[in-house]
């Protein structure tokens, strides 16, 4: 958890390079569709897959859970993919949002009850805060370039 911008998957892959195993099993989704997913396509072929898929990894990073809000099924979804990882796999969780604001995302107090349950049972929480990347870089630049008359 942490401020907007401050790339904690950046900070928190390189404490875990120096202890991942030769040969991680890891895909990346740039965005997974969970705000965008509905109920009728709940029941379809392709997103049993993915969320099969989504378990089997050795980890899974979720980052910036928080910024839009989930549909039902997809939290529903979350809630499933992070229950059949429990005990089983690693998940990496990155969000600017502190626990008690997950529901606003999640949608439903008991998912999110149940669903932070199983995250924070064998966790490392980390808070990092700290001025945004992205800001910082702006700034550098604007200092590097001349000023205009």
């Amino acid at each position: 958890m942490g401020t907007i911008g401050f790339d904690a998957v950046k900070h928190l892959l390189l404490c875990r390079i120096e202890r991942r195993p030769p040969r991680l099993d890891m895909e990346n989704y740039p965005h997974l569709p969970l705000a965008e997913v509905r109920t009728t396509q709940a029941s379809d072929y392709s997103l049993l897959r993915l969320q099969k898929q989504l378990a089997s990894y050795e980890l899974l990073i979720v980052d910036e859970l928080g910024f839009v809000p989930l549909s039902k099924t997809g939290a529903e979804l979350l809630f499933e993919v992070f229950s059949q990882r429990y005990e089983r796999s690693s998940t990496l969780v990155t969000s600017n949002l502190p626990f008690q604001e997950w529901t606003e995302v999640l949608g439903s107090e008991r998912l999110t009850g149940a669903l932070l349950d199983r995250l924070t049972h064998h966790v490392h929480i980390l808070e990092m805060n700290g001025d945004s990347y992205r800001l910082k870089q702006s700034k550098r630049k604007q200092k590097s370039q001349p000023a205009s008359a």
